[in-house]
Protein backbone atom coordinates (compact mmCIF):
# COMPACT_ATOMS: atom_id res chain seq x y z
CA UNK A 1 0.00 0.00 0.00
CA UNK A 2 0.96 3.32 -0.43
CA UNK A 3 2.20 5.89 2.00
CA UNK A 4 3.53 9.19 2.14
CA UNK A 5 6.62 10.90 4.99
CA UNK A 6 6.48 14.10 5.81
CA UNK A 7 9.44 15.86 6.72
CA UNK A 8 10.02 19.69 7.98
CA UNK A 9 12.67 21.18 6.13
CA UNK A 10 12.67 24.77 6.83
CA UNK A 11 10.09 27.44 7.59
CA UNK A 12 6.85 26.32 6.37
CA UNK A 13 8.40 24.02 3.74
CA UNK A 14 7.98 20.78 3.70
CA UNK A 15 9.28 17.19 2.21
CA UNK A 16 6.73 14.92 1.31
CA UNK A 17 7.95 11.11 0.21
CA UNK A 18 5.56 9.19 -2.03
CA UNK A 19 6.59 5.42 -1.32
CA UNK A 20 5.06 2.85 -4.26
CA UNK A 21 5.01 -0.88 -4.41
CA UNK A 22 4.99 -3.04 -7.21
CA UNK A 23 1.16 -3.81 -6.03
CA UNK A 24 0.46 -0.17 -5.51
CA UNK A 25 0.49 -0.01 -9.62
CA UNK A 26 1.23 -2.96 -11.70
CA UNK A 27 -2.29 -3.65 -11.81
CA UNK A 28 -3.56 -0.62 -13.16
CA UNK A 29 -0.09 -0.67 -15.75
CA UNK A 30 -1.47 -4.10 -16.88
CA UNK A 31 -4.82 -2.77 -17.27
CA UNK A 32 -3.30 0.40 -19.29
CA UNK A 33 -1.51 -2.23 -21.77
CA UNK A 34 -4.71 -4.18 -22.62
CA UNK A 35 -6.44 -1.13 -23.87
CA UNK A 36 -3.72 0.17 -25.92
CA UNK A 37 -3.70 -3.95 -27.23
CA UNK A 38 -7.21 -3.48 -27.96
CA UNK A 39 -6.61 -0.14 -29.82
CA UNK A 40 -3.60 -0.20 -31.75
CA UNK A 41 -3.01 0.22 -35.10
CA UNK A 42 -0.14 -2.26 -36.49
CA UNK A 43 0.43 -2.92 -40.00
CA UNK A 44 0.44 -6.61 -40.42
CA UNK A 45 -1.90 -6.92 -37.91
CA UNK A 46 -5.75 -6.91 -37.40
CA UNK A 47 -6.51 -4.46 -34.80
CA UNK A 48 -7.38 -6.04 -31.59
CA UNK A 49 -4.92 -8.78 -32.51
CA UNK A 50 -1.22 -7.44 -31.98
CA UNK A 51 1.12 -9.57 -29.52
CA UNK A 52 1.18 -8.86 -26.10
CA UNK A 53 5.35 -8.98 -26.36
CA UNK A 54 4.94 -6.53 -29.12
CA UNK A 55 2.59 -3.97 -27.26
CA UNK A 56 4.83 -4.35 -24.36
CA UNK A 57 8.01 -3.56 -26.24
CA UNK A 58 6.53 -0.45 -28.34
CA UNK A 59 4.46 0.68 -25.32
CA UNK A 60 5.55 -0.90 -22.66
CA UNK A 61 8.05 1.79 -21.01
CA UNK A 62 5.52 5.14 -21.62
CA UNK A 63 2.40 3.21 -20.35
CA UNK A 64 4.60 2.41 -17.01
CA UNK A 65 6.10 5.47 -16.52
CA UNK A 66 2.93 7.44 -17.24
CA UNK A 67 0.95 4.92 -14.93
CA UNK A 68 3.31 5.14 -12.12
CA UNK A 69 3.41 8.99 -12.30
CA UNK A 70 -0.52 9.24 -12.23
CA UNK A 71 -0.47 6.90 -9.22
CA UNK A 72 1.73 9.42 -7.50
CA UNK A 73 -0.06 12.32 -8.31
CA UNK A 74 -3.82 10.83 -7.06
CA UNK A 75 -1.77 9.96 -3.74
CA UNK A 76 -0.38 13.31 -3.12
CA UNK A 77 -3.89 15.23 -3.89
CA UNK A 78 -5.46 12.68 -1.55
CA UNK A 79 -2.99 13.33 0.89
CA UNK A 80 -3.17 16.97 0.66
CA UNK A 81 -7.31 16.99 0.58
CA UNK A 82 -7.39 14.38 3.39
CA UNK A 83 -4.94 15.97 5.72
CA UNK A 84 -6.06 19.43 4.78
CA UNK A 85 -2.93 21.14 4.04
CA UNK A 86 -3.08 24.65 3.02
CA UNK A 87 0.06 25.32 0.17
CA UNK A 88 1.09 27.77 -2.17
CA UNK A 89 1.10 26.27 -6.10
CA UNK A 90 1.64 23.17 -6.58
CA UNK A 91 4.06 21.10 -4.95
CA UNK A 92 8.08 21.32 -6.43
CA UNK A 93 9.30 17.65 -7.20
CA UNK A 94 13.22 17.39 -5.73
CA UNK A 95 14.34 14.68 -7.44
CA UNK A 96 13.83 12.96 -11.22
CA UNK A 97 13.26 9.20 -10.13
CA UNK A 98 11.42 8.72 -13.86
CA UNK A 99 14.51 7.96 -15.04
CA UNK A 100 14.69 5.28 -12.83
CA UNK A 101 11.53 3.57 -13.79
CA UNK A 102 12.39 0.43 -15.89
CA UNK A 103 9.11 -1.60 -17.00
CA UNK A 104 11.64 -4.90 -16.92
CA UNK A 105 12.37 -4.49 -13.57
CA UNK A 106 9.09 -2.99 -11.94
CA UNK A 107 9.90 -2.94 -7.52
CA UNK A 108 9.28 -0.35 -5.11
CA UNK A 109 9.81 3.19 -5.87
CA UNK A 110 10.20 6.95 -3.85
CA UNK A 111 9.36 10.05 -4.77
CA UNK A 112 9.95 13.40 -2.98
CA UNK A 113 7.78 16.49 -3.44
CA UNK A 114 8.86 19.92 -1.49
CA UNK A 115 6.18 21.96 -0.47
CA UNK A 116 5.57 25.69 0.63
CA UNK A 117 2.73 26.29 3.81
CA UNK A 118 0.77 29.10 3.89
CA UNK A 119 1.36 30.80 7.12
CA UNK A 120 -1.13 31.66 9.32
CA UNK A 121 -1.76 35.33 10.20
CA UNK A 122 -4.38 37.67 12.13
CA UNK A 123 -6.57 40.80 10.51
CA UNK A 124 -6.97 43.26 12.97
CA UNK A 125 -9.52 45.73 10.76
CA UNK A 126 -10.40 48.09 13.36
CA UNK A 127 -7.36 49.31 14.13
CA UNK A 128 -7.17 50.85 10.80
CA UNK A 129 -7.08 54.95 10.18
CA UNK A 130 -8.25 56.37 7.44
CA UNK A 131 -8.79 59.58 5.84
CA UNK A 132 -11.84 60.02 3.79
CA UNK A 133 -11.41 63.42 1.19
CA UNK A 134 -14.51 65.67 0.82
CA UNK A 135 -13.80 67.86 -2.67
CA UNK A 136 -15.78 71.05 -2.63
CA UNK A 137 -17.71 70.83 -5.62
CA UNK A 138 -16.88 75.73 -7.12
CA UNK A 139 -18.30 77.86 -9.33
CA UNK A 140 -15.43 77.69 -11.05
CA UNK A 141 -15.57 73.91 -11.45
CA UNK A 142 -19.18 73.63 -12.54
CA UNK A 143 -18.39 76.41 -15.23
CA UNK A 144 -15.30 74.65 -16.57
CA UNK A 145 -17.94 71.33 -17.00
CA UNK A 146 -20.38 74.16 -19.03
CA UNK A 147 -17.53 74.80 -21.38
CA UNK A 148 -16.36 71.74 -21.78
CA UNK A 149 -19.90 70.30 -22.71
CA UNK A 150 -20.58 73.82 -24.85
CA UNK A 151 -17.35 73.03 -26.74
CA UNK A 152 -17.73 69.47 -27.08
CA UNK A 153 -21.01 70.05 -29.29
CA UNK A 154 -19.69 72.84 -30.65
CA UNK A 155 -18.68 73.31 -34.65
CA UNK A 156 -15.61 73.61 -35.99
CA UNK A 157 -14.81 77.09 -38.32
CA UNK A 158 -11.52 77.83 -40.08
CA UNK A 159 -10.22 81.50 -39.46
CA UNK A 160 -7.40 82.62 -41.52
CA UNK A 161 -5.58 83.91 -38.44
CA UNK A 162 -5.06 82.87 -34.87
CA UNK A 163 -6.91 85.01 -32.99
CA UNK A 164 -7.75 84.28 -29.40
CA UNK A 165 -6.90 81.51 -26.95
CA UNK A 166 -9.64 79.16 -28.25
CA UNK A 167 -8.29 79.06 -31.42
CA UNK A 168 -6.68 75.13 -31.93
CA UNK A 169 -3.93 74.79 -34.41
CA UNK A 170 -3.12 71.60 -36.23
CA UNK A 171 0.68 71.71 -35.90
CA UNK A 172 4.12 69.46 -37.23
CA UNK A 173 6.87 69.21 -34.50
CA UNK A 174 10.14 68.60 -36.52
CA UNK A 175 13.06 68.49 -34.33
CA UNK A 176 15.71 71.77 -34.59
CA UNK A 177 18.45 73.09 -33.05
CA UNK A 178 18.14 76.72 -31.35
CA UNK A 179 18.34 77.82 -34.81
CA UNK A 180 15.43 76.30 -35.97
CA UNK A 181 17.81 74.03 -38.39
CA UNK A 182 16.64 70.74 -38.64
CA UNK A 183 17.96 67.54 -36.64
CA UNK A 184 19.23 64.76 -38.95
CA UNK A 185 17.32 62.04 -37.27
CA UNK A 186 15.18 64.12 -34.96
CA UNK A 187 11.70 63.67 -34.08
CA UNK A 188 8.38 64.54 -36.64
CA UNK A 189 5.31 64.27 -35.13
CA UNK A 190 1.58 66.01 -36.14
CA UNK A 191 -0.36 67.42 -33.19
CA UNK A 192 -3.35 69.40 -32.25
CA UNK A 193 -3.42 71.59 -29.98
CA UNK A 194 -5.56 74.33 -28.50
CA UNK A 195 -3.42 78.24 -28.13
CA UNK A 196 -4.41 78.52 -24.33
CA UNK A 197 -2.00 75.21 -23.62
CA UNK A 198 0.78 77.00 -24.53
CA UNK A 199 2.81 79.07 -21.85
CA UNK A 200 1.76 83.13 -21.93
CA UNK A 201 4.56 84.18 -23.84
CA UNK A 202 4.65 81.61 -26.76
CA UNK A 203 0.54 82.44 -26.98
CA UNK A 204 1.01 86.00 -27.91
CA UNK A 205 3.92 84.69 -30.17
CA UNK A 206 1.40 82.51 -31.83
CA UNK A 207 -1.27 85.47 -31.99
CA UNK A 208 -1.42 86.55 -35.59
CA UNK A 209 -0.23 83.36 -37.29
CA UNK A 210 -1.68 81.48 -40.15
CA UNK A 211 -1.63 78.27 -41.70
CA UNK A 212 2.31 77.67 -43.45
CA UNK A 213 3.34 80.01 -40.63
CA UNK A 214 6.30 78.53 -38.36
CA UNK A 215 7.33 79.06 -34.62
CA UNK A 216 10.95 77.88 -33.38
CA UNK A 217 10.23 76.76 -29.10
CA UNK A 218 11.74 75.19 -26.92
CA UNK A 219 9.70 72.91 -24.98
CA UNK A 220 10.31 73.79 -21.30
CA UNK A 221 9.56 77.41 -22.26
CA UNK A 222 6.66 76.89 -24.82
CA UNK A 223 4.45 75.10 -21.90
CA UNK A 224 3.59 75.21 -18.45
CA UNK A 225 4.25 71.80 -15.99
CA UNK A 226 1.23 70.21 -16.64
CA UNK A 227 0.84 70.53 -20.25
CA UNK A 228 4.58 69.74 -21.19
CA UNK A 229 3.74 66.10 -19.68
CA UNK A 230 1.32 65.47 -21.89
CA UNK A 231 3.53 66.81 -24.71
CA UNK A 232 6.76 65.18 -24.25
CA UNK A 233 4.88 62.15 -23.75
CA UNK A 234 3.28 62.53 -27.42
CA UNK A 235 6.59 62.85 -28.60
CA UNK A 236 7.82 59.55 -27.17
CA UNK A 237 10.88 61.87 -25.01
CA UNK A 238 11.44 62.03 -21.58
CA UNK A 239 10.86 65.28 -19.16
CA UNK A 240 14.75 65.65 -19.22
CA UNK A 241 15.00 66.16 -22.61
CA UNK A 242 12.62 69.06 -22.34
CA UNK A 243 15.48 71.28 -23.22
CA UNK A 244 15.09 70.45 -26.87
CA UNK A 245 14.39 72.41 -29.63
CA UNK A 246 11.43 71.91 -32.27
CA UNK A 247 10.02 74.12 -35.31
CA UNK A 248 6.01 73.99 -35.27
CA UNK A 249 4.63 74.19 -38.76
CA UNK A 250 1.10 75.23 -38.79
CA UNK A 251 -0.72 73.22 -41.03
CA UNK A 252 -4.50 74.08 -39.85
CA UNK A 253 -6.34 77.04 -37.66
CA UNK A 254 -9.45 75.75 -36.26
CA UNK A 255 -11.93 77.77 -34.20
CA UNK A 256 -14.61 75.65 -31.96
CA UNK A 257 -17.85 77.91 -31.94
CA UNK A 258 -19.43 77.03 -29.17
CA UNK A 259 -22.70 75.24 -28.63
CA UNK A 260 -25.48 78.12 -27.14
CA UNK A 261 -26.75 77.34 -23.53
CA UNK A 262 -30.35 75.82 -24.41
CA UNK A 263 -32.58 72.79 -24.39
CA UNK A 264 -30.84 71.54 -27.28
CA UNK A 265 -27.73 71.06 -25.74
CA UNK A 266 -29.13 69.77 -22.09
CA UNK A 267 -31.21 67.14 -24.59
CA UNK A 268 -27.57 66.67 -25.72
CA UNK A 269 -26.08 65.83 -22.18
CA UNK A 270 -28.87 64.50 -20.26
CA UNK A 271 -31.22 62.94 -22.67
CA UNK A 272 -33.50 61.58 -20.04
CA UNK A 273 -33.98 64.81 -18.02
CA UNK A 274 -36.74 67.16 -18.82
CA UNK A 275 -33.98 70.24 -17.85
CA UNK A 276 -35.69 73.34 -19.01
CA UNK A 277 -32.98 76.21 -17.91
CA UNK A 278 -29.46 77.02 -17.34
CA UNK A 279 -29.86 76.83 -13.53
CA UNK A 280 -31.48 73.20 -13.69
CA UNK A 281 -28.42 72.34 -16.29
CA UNK A 282 -25.64 73.54 -13.63
CA UNK A 283 -26.95 71.84 -10.68
CA UNK A 284 -27.56 68.78 -12.73
CA UNK A 285 -23.66 69.13 -13.77
CA UNK A 286 -22.95 69.92 -9.50
CA UNK A 287 -24.69 66.40 -9.00
CA UNK A 288 -22.75 64.44 -11.51
CA UNK A 289 -19.22 66.24 -10.50
CA UNK A 290 -20.18 65.90 -6.47
CA UNK A 291 -20.53 62.10 -7.52
CA UNK A 292 -17.77 61.72 -9.33
CA UNK A 293 -15.14 62.96 -6.71
CA UNK A 294 -17.68 60.83 -3.76
CA UNK A 295 -16.57 57.58 -5.94
CA UNK A 296 -12.87 59.03 -5.99
CA UNK A 297 -12.99 59.52 -2.33
CA UNK A 298 -14.54 55.95 -1.73
CA UNK A 299 -11.67 54.21 -3.83
CA UNK A 300 -8.61 56.68 -2.12
CA UNK A 301 -10.57 54.74 1.09
CA UNK A 302 -10.13 51.61 -0.35
CA UNK A 303 -6.69 51.98 -1.37
CA UNK A 304 -5.42 53.03 2.41
CA UNK A 305 -7.19 49.90 3.41
CA UNK A 306 -5.18 47.95 1.44
CA UNK A 307 -2.16 49.43 2.30
CA UNK A 308 -2.49 49.12 5.47
CA UNK A 309 -3.23 45.51 5.44
CA UNK A 310 -0.28 44.91 3.15
CA UNK A 311 2.27 46.90 5.49
CA UNK A 312 0.91 46.01 9.05
CA UNK A 313 -0.44 42.47 8.69
CA UNK A 314 2.61 40.37 10.07
CA UNK A 315 3.14 37.21 8.11
CA UNK A 316 5.99 34.70 7.41
CA UNK A 317 6.46 33.13 4.06
CA UNK A 318 8.54 29.84 3.00
CA UNK A 319 10.67 32.24 0.99
CA UNK A 320 13.17 29.96 -0.32
CA UNK A 321 10.45 27.85 -1.49
CA UNK A 322 8.84 30.45 -3.29
CA UNK A 323 11.75 31.90 -4.78
CA UNK A 324 12.76 28.03 -6.81
CA UNK A 325 8.89 28.05 -7.57
CA UNK A 326 8.91 31.34 -9.13
CA UNK A 327 12.24 30.23 -11.09
CA UNK A 328 11.21 27.04 -12.26
CA UNK A 329 7.53 25.90 -11.04
CA UNK A 330 5.43 28.74 -13.08
CA UNK A 331 4.94 28.80 -16.93
CA UNK A 332 8.06 31.05 -17.38
CA UNK A 333 11.19 29.91 -16.61
CA UNK A 334 13.18 32.53 -14.92
CA UNK A 335 17.15 33.21 -13.95
CA UNK A 336 18.07 33.76 -10.51
CA UNK A 337 18.42 37.06 -11.29
CA UNK A 338 15.03 37.82 -12.80
CA UNK A 339 13.67 35.77 -9.91
CA UNK A 340 15.38 37.90 -7.09
CA UNK A 341 14.32 41.10 -8.83
CA UNK A 342 10.30 39.39 -9.21
CA UNK A 343 9.99 38.19 -5.74
CA UNK A 344 9.21 41.00 -3.79
CA UNK A 345 6.28 42.27 -5.69
CA UNK A 346 5.46 38.29 -6.41
CA UNK A 347 4.96 38.02 -2.09
CA UNK A 348 3.56 41.13 -1.82
CA UNK A 349 0.82 39.92 -4.46
CA UNK A 350 0.56 36.47 -2.69
CA UNK A 351 0.43 38.31 0.87
CA UNK A 352 -2.19 40.05 -0.75
CA UNK A 353 -4.00 37.09 -2.46
CA UNK A 354 -4.01 35.35 1.29
CA UNK A 355 -5.29 38.35 3.05
CA UNK A 356 -8.51 38.81 0.91
CA UNK A 357 -9.32 35.12 0.81
CA UNK A 358 -9.61 35.04 4.26
CA UNK A 359 -11.46 38.73 4.17
CA UNK A 360 -14.24 37.28 1.73
CA UNK A 361 -14.56 34.52 3.95
CA UNK A 362 -14.98 36.77 7.22
CA UNK A 363 -17.64 38.57 5.45
CA UNK A 364 -19.51 36.05 3.71
CA UNK A 365 -19.19 37.85 0.15
CA UNK A 366 -21.16 36.63 -2.20
CA UNK A 367 -21.37 37.08 -5.95
CA UNK A 368 -24.63 35.98 -7.51
CA UNK A 369 -25.88 36.02 -11.37
CA UNK A 370 -27.54 39.12 -10.50
CA UNK A 371 -24.93 40.95 -9.57
CA UNK A 372 -23.13 40.05 -12.85
CA UNK A 373 -25.68 41.21 -15.01
CA UNK A 374 -26.21 44.44 -13.15
CA UNK A 375 -22.43 45.50 -13.65
CA UNK A 376 -23.15 44.48 -17.63
CA UNK A 377 -25.71 47.07 -17.74
CA UNK A 378 -23.60 49.69 -15.56
CA UNK A 379 -20.52 49.04 -17.88
CA UNK A 380 -22.86 49.58 -20.93
CA UNK A 381 -24.49 52.86 -19.74
CA UNK A 382 -21.00 54.32 -18.33
CA UNK A 383 -20.11 53.29 -22.44
CA UNK A 384 -22.71 54.93 -23.70
CA UNK A 385 -22.99 58.11 -21.65
CA UNK A 386 -25.92 60.03 -23.59
CA UNK A 387 -26.60 57.75 -26.37
CA UNK A 388 -28.47 55.69 -24.15
CA UNK A 389 -31.24 57.74 -24.63
CA UNK A 390 -31.82 56.92 -28.26
CA UNK A 391 -32.08 53.33 -27.97
CA UNK A 392 -35.45 53.03 -26.93
CA UNK A 393 -36.58 50.28 -24.37
CA UNK A 394 -33.29 51.06 -22.59
CA UNK A 395 -34.58 48.34 -19.92
CA UNK A 396 -35.11 45.39 -22.46
CA UNK A 397 -31.85 46.52 -24.75
CA UNK A 398 -29.90 46.47 -21.68
CA UNK A 399 -31.28 43.07 -20.93
CA UNK A 400 -30.51 41.83 -23.70
CA UNK A 401 -26.72 42.58 -23.53
CA UNK A 402 -26.68 41.72 -19.69
CA UNK A 403 -27.67 37.98 -21.09
CA UNK A 404 -25.66 37.93 -23.81
CA UNK A 405 -21.98 39.18 -21.87
CA UNK A 406 -23.51 36.30 -19.33
CA UNK A 407 -22.10 33.87 -22.09
CA UNK A 408 -18.73 34.97 -22.09
CA UNK A 409 -16.56 33.30 -19.96
CA UNK A 410 -13.94 35.91 -19.65
CA UNK A 411 -16.27 38.79 -18.69
CA UNK A 412 -17.66 36.93 -15.70
CA UNK A 413 -14.45 35.54 -14.56
CA UNK A 414 -13.27 39.00 -14.51
CA UNK A 415 -16.86 40.87 -13.41
CA UNK A 416 -16.65 38.32 -10.40
CA UNK A 417 -13.26 39.09 -9.30
CA UNK A 418 -14.37 42.95 -9.36
CA UNK A 419 -17.57 42.69 -7.89
CA UNK A 420 -15.79 40.35 -5.31
CA UNK A 421 -13.47 43.12 -4.57
CA UNK A 422 -15.65 45.94 -4.45
CA UNK A 423 -18.03 43.79 -1.99
CA UNK A 424 -15.27 43.37 0.41
CA UNK A 425 -13.95 46.66 0.52
CA UNK A 426 -17.47 48.31 0.75
CA UNK A 427 -17.68 45.76 4.41
CA UNK A 428 -14.32 47.07 5.29
CA UNK A 429 -15.03 50.62 4.58
CA UNK A 430 -18.14 49.96 7.01
CA UNK A 431 -15.27 48.77 10.05
CA UNK A 432 -12.23 51.48 9.78
CA UNK A 433 -12.26 54.70 11.61
CA UNK A 434 -13.06 56.96 9.28
CA UNK A 435 -11.78 60.72 9.31
CA UNK A 436 -13.33 63.46 7.09
CA UNK A 437 -10.83 65.83 5.57
CA UNK A 438 -11.62 68.95 3.10
CA UNK A 439 -9.41 68.88 -0.08
CA UNK A 440 -9.00 71.15 -3.17
CA UNK A 441 -9.76 69.42 -6.22
CA UNK A 442 -6.35 69.98 -7.66
CA UNK A 443 -4.20 68.89 -5.10
CA UNK A 444 -6.99 65.59 -4.92
CA UNK A 445 -6.13 64.80 -8.39
CA UNK A 446 -1.93 65.32 -7.71
CA UNK A 447 -1.85 62.67 -5.23
CA UNK A 448 -4.15 60.45 -7.20
CA UNK A 449 -1.87 61.26 -10.18
CA UNK A 450 1.35 60.36 -8.39
CA UNK A 451 -0.17 57.52 -6.38
CA UNK A 452 1.85 53.80 -7.33
CA UNK A 453 0.99 50.15 -5.32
Amino acid sequence: MATIKRDNIGLLNDKLTVHLTKEDYFNGFETSLKKHAKTANIPGFRKGMVPAGLIKKMYGQSVFSDEILKKVETELNQYLTNEKVEIFAQPLPLDAQIANLDVNAPGNYDFAFEIGLKPAFQLNIKDIKVKRYQVKVTDEMIQNEVDRIQTRNGKMTDPEVVESEENVINLTFTETDKDGVDVEGGITKDNSLLIKYFAEKTRKQLMGKKKEDTLVVQLKKAFEEKELEIIVGDLGISKNDSDKYFKLLITKVGLIEKAPLDETLFLATYPNQAIKNEEEFRAALKKDIEGHYEQQAKNQIHDQIYHHLIDHTKMEFPVPFLKRWLQKGGEKQRTEEETEKEYPVFQDQLKWTLISSQLTIDHKIEVVAEDLKNFAKQQLMSYMGPQMGALGDNDQWLEDYAVRMMQDRKFVEDSYQRISTEKMFSALETEVQAKDEAIEAEKFADMLNHHHH
